[in-house]
């Protein structure tokens, strides 16, 4: 069961897969939630969103990719290509008109993937600790080399997450990845308002790597928000205070 009462709604793909999301009606532009690696619709950002969305009248929609929360699938089958394909169904088929992207983590890099693919669809883009190209920095280079070499021979390993559950880490996502990388761009052609919010206290994201984003954005309306006292999660009140804020600015024109 939801935050309020009700069942998730599926989505099924070409492929047969199904995801698991939340619609709720309104005006647009509408609203969509990316959640981060390992994370679900069900998490404080999610429901926050759509409970200030509902009491605005704004359109909202939020998922779960395949392999997380209540949609289908192995998470240890999954690749940012996937889910960035998974986050383009959504927007394709689940919504109507202009479009606000909110991303988490994770959700942040498919966020950009999905403007760069649909850019007509896009209204304004907002982050939260952006982890673009986190398979590298936060998952290969964090590996020693025993375990390096444990992931080539086993292709899935478990590591410890200070967040609960193991993190599954397969070598196809890592290698996959690689096609998707942002960093190495010298430009990001996405012109739509950015808002970056990032805390400097991150210990899993460095707050640069949303400024790098930021320094890469071709459109001139794009603004770095540094909570100083801000971890990876930012899901303290202050924090979602500031979202929402944030989020209210954009739909705003401001």
């Amino acid at each position: 069961m939801s935050l309020f009462g009700v069942r998730p709604d599926r989505l099924t793909l070409t492929d047969g897969a199904t995801l698991a999301y939340h619609r709720s009606p309104g005006a647009a532009p509408g609203v969509v939630f990316l959640g981060g690696f390992t994370s679900d619709m069900t998490g404080a950002k999610a429901t926050t969103l759509e409970r200030w969305c509902r009491g605005r009248g704004q359109a909202f929609v939020r998922f779960d990719y395949s392999g997380h929360g209540a949609s289908g699938g192995q998470f240890a089958d999954g690749t940012i290509g996937r889910w960035a394909d998974e986050a383009l169904a959504v927007l394709d088929r689940l919504t109507e008109g202009p479009q606000i992207l909110v991303g988490s983590s994770m959700g942040a890099w498919l966020m950009l993937l999905t403007a760069l693919a649909r850019p007509e669809r896009i209204k304004a883009l907002l982050s939260l600790a952006c982890a673009a190209d986190f398979t590298d920095y936060l998952l290969w280079e964090r590996l020693d080399e025993n375990l390096r070499e444990r992931l080539r021979r086993e292709r899935v390993i478990s590591l410890p997450s200070s967040y609960g559950e193991p993190y599954i880490i397969a070598l196809n996502l890592i290698e996959e990845a690689e096609q998707h990388r942002l960093l190495n761009r010298t430009e990001l052609p996405i012109t739509c308002p950015v808002r970056l919010i990032h805390g400097m206290r991150d210990a899993d994201v460095p707050w640069r790597i949303s400024l790098q984003v930021m320094e890469r954005l071709t459109g001139s309306d794009a603004r770095l928000i540094l909570v100083k006292d801000g971890e990876h999660t930012l899901s303290r009140e202050q924090d979602l205070l500031l979202l929402t804020r944030t989020l209210g600015d954009l739909l705003d024109g401001r």
